[in-house]
């Protein structure tokens, strides 16, 4: 790994599987620490309270911190199939 003069990280190549779902006609996304497919249902954590509700998978992508949708450290993760 590399880094930069003022501390920071120049290239970070970890990858993680996202998952973009459906939750209440609305699109979010989420990291998905298991495989998964569209169509396929996960619980989700959602709003304020981050309760645990039903999502379904619209699509997914493998993605580095570079090209993800979101960034890394405010994606929520799925929690189960």
């Amino acid at each position: 790994m590399i880094h930069s003069l003022s501390g920071g990280v120049i290239a970070d190549n970890t990858a993680a599987l996202f998952a973009k779902v459906e939750i209440s006609g609305a699109f979010y996304w989420y990291i998905a620490p298991f495989p998964i497919s569209a169509g396929e249902k996960a619980l989700a954590p959602f709003g304020r309270e981050e309760r645990l509700v039903e999502a379904t998978v619209v699509r997914t992508e493998l993605c580095t911190p570079q090209t993800a949708p979101v960034p890394f450290r405010r994606a929520k993760m799925l929690e189960k199939i």
